[in-house]
């Protein structure tokens, strides 16, 4: 079983709390983007980046400078989006980190997958992002049914807590004999029920904790998620989709 998960716009350096555990998979291929987003003027970064001067003037500057073979800090903990805030990794323990390092993978349009102990740099670029590399249209095209691949195991199970941005590039290659579990974090709503973006990305860190602590290898186990006030409604979940309903609005 694999779990996959979107990463952050915000990273940080931190090379001192954890040890790396290895490089990522597709270095040869990040080696590829960082050339083509180096050739590139500040405006047209910034265009791409969709961001404002500070935030593009952060990012070239990480560009200008970037080894990915030094300073590196585990993907786990240089992420610092809403999801890694409530997933906390910082503080698991040993057992918990084996877990997430045996079982999670987080996607990424820079580094295509990442194991959680895989050294990275700081960087900035979305999968949806225009740009076009090796003579592809787009990351998309550019990473191909790599990460699928790259994910996929022998017992074919998947649990997805990316967001459809990031989920895409595996869904579009699963074959037969896989089984995608999706995660929705909805309310109800006017009677319908609404996923929203800052609590599903919350209910999707705490899930993953919930997971490493109770050290779940059968899916079906994550319909006890309880957190944040969330409860599993299994007259709404499907064999490929689990619903989960948050009926206390304080967190």
């Amino acid at each position: 079983m694999k779990i996959i998960l979107s990463p952050a716009k915000k990273m940080n350096v931190d090379v001192d709390s954890f040890a790396c555990q290895g490089a990522p998979v597709f270095l040869e291929q990040t080696e590829k983007i960082l050339h083509c987003l180096q050739q590139k003027s500040y405006d047209e970064l910034k265009k791409l980046w969709g961001c404002n001067d500070a935030i593009a003037r952060q990012n070239c500057q990480r560009l200008s400078e970037m080894n990915l073979q030094e300073r590196l800090t585990p993907a786990i903990i240089s992420y610092e989006g809403i999801a890694y805030q409530y997933m906390a990794p910082a503080v698991f323990e040993s057992a918990q980190l084996d877990y997430i390092q045996e079982h999670l993978r987080i996607l990424s349009g820079f580094y295509g997958v990442l194991k959680p102990m895989d050294g990275v740099r700081p960087y900035r670029l979305e999968m949806q992002a225009k740009l076009k590399v090796d003579g592809c249209r787009d990351l998309y095209e550019f990473w191909g049914d790599r990460l699928y691949r790259e994910v996929a195991d022998e017992d074919g199970v998947i649990v997805n807590l990316a967001s459809k941005e990031y989920s895409k590039c595996i869904e579009k290659y699963l074959s037969d004999t896989d089984t995608c579990i999706t995660c929705v974090f909805a309310e109800s709503v006017n009677g319908k029920m609404v996923q929203k973006g800052t609590f599903a990305k919350m209910a999707r860190g705490e899930m993953v904790r919930f997971m490493a602590e109770h050290q779940i290898t059968d899916p079906r186990e994550m319909k006890r998620f309880d957190r944040l006030g969330y409860v599993c409604r299994e007259d709404l979940s499907t064999e490929t989709q689990y619903l989960f309903e948050r009926r206390e609005v304080s967190v």
